[in-house]
């Protein structure tokens, strides 16, 4: 009987495979320390929110990684994501730069927010239920940063009363 060629590479693949996947996790948490340390290292707040939009994907799909194997580890990923997202609006905040006339930064790290949010979501729906509180916190400490950006954004201007006319 003859092996053909197709099935040859599947078997070296389905061998291979299982070696393979703890090197690729591996070669990404390199990859995430790398933009990590670039990140932390970065002074000026914009450009430090567009660090922080590139590696905080890469943490959501570290965690989604990481939570086959490591719950606890995941939810270590995602609240290092939430200090980094913490830290970088006070440092948007700290710049003294009106986010409504000067939304760069802000703008950007908003949408990333509304995103990764949205993603965070899905991977809680796949926990265990009573693992999801404690994912859903760092998702509420999210929801919490997104919605002061946008009241940064645009903020609540007072009612101006109706001009008057003069009869």
């Amino acid at each position: 009987m003859k092996v053909t060629g197709t099935i040859r590479i599947a078997a070296i693949v389905a061998a291979f495979f299982p070696l393979c996947a703890p090197v690729a996790r591996l070669a990404a948490q390199d990859h995430v320390a790398e933009d990590l340390a670039r990140y932390q290292h970065e002074a000026d707040p914009v450009r430090k929110t567009r660090l922080l939009i590139k590696l905080g994907d890469e943490q959501v799909e570290l965690a989604k990684k990481q939570l086959k194997e490591d719950e606890v580890a995941s939810l270590h990923t995602l609240e290092q994501y939430r200090d980094e997202v913490h830290a970088t609006i006070a440092a948007l905040n700290a710049s003294g730069v009106d986010a409504e006339r000067r939304p760069a930064g802000f703008k950007e790290l908003q949408i990333s927010l509304r995103e990764t949010i949205r993603r965070i979501d899905e991977l809680i729906l796949t926990l265990n239920v009573d693992k999801r509180p404690f994912f859903r916190e760092v998702r509420n400490d999210l929801f919490m940063d997104q919605n002061h950006l946008i009241d940064e954004l645009f903020p609540r201007k007072p009612e101006r009363a109706p001009a008057k006319s003069d009869p």
